[in-house]
């Protein structure tokens, strides 16, 4: 028996013991290759169980003709795309968070949202480093491009662009949670 007809003859009769045999194969693989994906253990490690759960839900309507490790591998692979896909998406959301214009949400009415909110982003600007947050201020707050800042400044355009690369990324680390919240607020309260 070669060892195709083997994996697909282990779907066949999938039991618990076959089936720690293949998590015990193939989880660490699976791991290190949603890695290369994610670049995050923790979510690689998250992702891995996600199909493995999966795997073990559809144990008996799975019809593979290609062998268990093809189907994991794949079905790997298109949970870590979804996963950046969404990810990508939220990131989106945090690096432009100043483009949510909130006086089109209900959150808006409520001062002690607002009050929170202003204080949230005041704080991750705050945290900055000094150039950093100069900067960030000058592109955001005074809208000047990045030409002007670095003229303003006597900085090279790729300094004030690493700057405020900089930037967005503490911005993005610092409000992350804060966003993940506020989104659910804000479809919460839209519905």
């Amino acid at each position: 028996m070669d060892s195709r007809q083997g994996q697909t003859h282990i779907i066949e009769k999938l039991d618990k013991n076959s089936f720690e045999i293949l998590f015990k194969q193939y989880f660490s693989v699976l791991c290190q290759f949603a890695r290369k994906y994610v670049r995050d253990l923790d979510t690689s490690k998250e992702i891995v169980h996600d199909c493995f759960v999966s795997f073990w839900d559809k144990r008996d309507t799975i019809d593979l003709s290609k062998p268990v490790k093809t189907y994991l591998f794949t079905s790997v692979h298109n949970r870590c795309l979804n996963h950046i896909r969404n990810n990508k998406k939220f990131d989106q959301n945090v690096e432009n968070f100043e483009l949510l214009d909130l006086s089109h949400h209900h959150i808006a009415s409520d001062s002690l949202v607002e009050q929170e909110i202003s204080s949230q982003i005041n704080n991750a600007i705050e945290s900055l480093p000094e150039k950093c947050k100069e900067i960030f201020k000058m592109s955001r707050f005074e809208e000047m491009k990045y030409k002007e800042i670095a003229e303003k400044l006597n900085l090279s355009i790729k300094t004030v662009e690493a700057q405020m690369s900089k930037a967005l990324q503490v911005m993005r680390t610092s409000l992350s949670e804060f966003i993940s919240v506020l989104i659910y607020f804000i479809i919460f309260l839209t519905k």
